[in-house]
């Protein structure tokens, strides 16, 4: 048997560490969000997506990239990685433990699929975004069948959405990976979900 491990490339924790210990608003966490996905494409370690969690006070408790090409790892979205190393870090699968804490999810672009459906079930109580699930699209990734009204469904489950922040920045990481040749893997394929982020 294997053990799955989610491991970041070698380049972020110093990334991490050059960053202040609060990131005051959403457009300081959507920054770092978008610097991450942008080091992702220079760096050549996966997507042109960047995510992270944070408490209540801006501190951040993991970052996440795309890792699903570096990885053969279709699940490997910057949401994904980010949720789940905040959830190895706090040391439980609930990041609002019981609703007790507040988290945020800000991610450089929408949730495709996916990363909507785990959203609920991570403790994540809002989630910022910033460029929109079309950018992804007009580069040609597969974002999946996602509710048409979806932020409407998060926040009935009691998850705040943001979304717009800094998006033209976010969506101009898109289109600069689309120029460098990034790869579009699994477009056209009709594959749910598991070719973006």
């Amino acid at each position: 048997m294997m053990d799955f491990s989610v491991t970041l490339p070698a380049w972020v924790h110093p990334r991490v560490a050059a960053e202040p210990e609060i990131f005051p608003d959403v457009e300081a966490r959507m920054r770092f969000a978008i610097r991450l996905a942008q080091e992702n494409i220079e760096r050549g370690t996966g997507g042109p997506f960047g995510a992270g969690v944070f408490d209540a006070e801006g501190r951040l408790i993991a970052p996440g990239v795309n890792l699903v090409a570096s990885s053969n790892c279709s699940i490997l979205h910057a949401e994904m990685v980010a949720i789940a190393l905040a959830q190895q870090s706090l040391g439980r699968y609930d990041l609002s433990d019981g609703g007790a804490v507040e988290h945020e999810l800000t991610t450089s672009t929408e949730p495709c699929a996916m990363c909507f459906g785990a959203i609920p079930w991570s403790g994540v109580t809002r989630l910022v975004c910033g460029a929109r699930d079309a950018h992804a699209r007009a580069i040609g990734f597969d974002e999946g069948p996602k509710l048409a009204d979806w932020q409407a469904a998060l926040e009935t489950r009691g998850i705040s959405v943001v979304r717009d922040i800094l998006a033209d920045e976010a969506a101009a990481v898109l289109e600069y990976y689309r120029d460098q040749g990034g790869m579009i893997y699994n477009a056209g394929k009709g594959h749910v979900g598991a070719d973006r982020c």
